[in-house]
């Protein structure tokens, strides 16, 4: 078991603290919150171990787990890295790209390993339909939350669209050629409400909604692709694959069959991928466990959540102009 501190015991904190706690693959030594106050009614209630200094704690384990506001991540994982710990970061990698290359340089240089909190990627109905991602042209993604003051002091896309940019970014396999963005600023000084145009080079668009002023709370991405179209809903863990294949020569009474101007048919049929309910958060983390102990890539790298950073900055730049 690998030996695993928490930097942060915020509101996400204490779900990794308890999650961290129920792992058969890490022991939890304990934790470092900068209020000593909050952190010790958190021992006091909880029964883990509070460490009065990062310093102390990082010397006590092998894993560090980043669960602190995103201004700090850099400072934290510099710290943790140059004592040569693995670091799990909570998302977005860094307040800045230029942090975030810095953190990918120091981890290669001390040669650890970093996984960021991208937890969508361990959603069980994205994992269920990722395989039939293939080659997507057209995707679009709504992201939309109840306000809650929690969050507010960054924008809506390094809060909110940023879990969209990520997952899209794990699917489309070309590079990002354009982005065109607009957002408004209803309740806080930054944008709550965004729309994001990501243009690809192999032609694949992606159209993405970001808000915090919702009346309702939805997660849903939808990917067209030729032959297919696949809704992932992400708050309600559930997924629809719609498939087109040749028609047969005889269709059956119930087969659904469509025909296009050229005269073209095609059979129109569902497939329910199989949708594994989990715990994503000890998923994501158990994951980062197995990567340090088999030597493997981490699920999201470093590298990966620096590429999404980037991209939202290039949206949160279309702000600006």
């Amino acid at each position: 078991m690998l030996k695993i501190g928490v930097l942060g015991a915020g509101h996400l904190g204490k779900i990794h603290l308890r999650l961290l706690q129920q792992s058969e693959k890490y022991e939890l030594v304990g934790f470092y919150d900068e209020n000593l106050e909050n952190g010790q009614k958190i021992e006091k209630e909880f029964g883990y171990k509070q460490f009065k200094t990062i310093a102390t704690l990082i010397h006590a384990v092998d894993v560090i787990d980043i669960v602190t506001p995103t201004l700090s991540h850099f400072k934290c994982a510099k710290v943790a890295i140059k004592s040569g710990k693995h670091v799990f970061i909570e998302k977005p990698i860094s307040n800045t790209v230029d942090e975030a290359l810095e953190i990918i340089a120091l981890a290669k240089e001390n040669n650890v390993k970093g996984q960021v909190g991208h937890v969508e990627r361990f959603n069980p109905a994205f994992i269920a339909t990722k395989n039939m991602i293939e080659n997507p042209m057209f995707i679009e993604a709504h992201r939309l939350a109840e306000f809650n003051p929690r969050g507010t002091d960054v924008p809506v896309v390094l809060d909110l669209m940023i879990h969209d940019i990520d997952a899209i970014l794990s699917v489309v396999q070309s590079k990002v050629k354009n982005v065109s963005a607009s957002g408004v600023s209803v309740i806080s000084e930054t944008p709550d409400i965004a729309n994001a145009r990501i243009e690809f080079e192999n032609g694949c668009v992606a159209n993405l909604t970001a808000s915090r002023i919702s009346m309702k709370n939805m997660r849903k991405s939808r990917f067209f692709q030729k032959d297919a179209y696949i809704s992932v809903d992400f708050l309600e863990k559930r997924c629809e694959v719609v498939k087109m294949k040749d028609a047969p020569e005889v269709p059956g009474d119930f087969d659904m069959i469509l025909q296009n101007a050229e005269g073209v048919k095609k059979q129109i049929y569902f497939a329910n991928p199989e949708v594994v309910q989990n715990n994503a958060i000890l998923d994501e983390l158990n994951s980062f466990a197995d990567a340090i102990n088999n030597n493997t890539t981490p699920v999201v790298t470093l590298e990966q959540a620096t590429e999404a950073l980037s991209v939202a900055y290039q949206i949160i730049d279309c702000f600006k102009k």
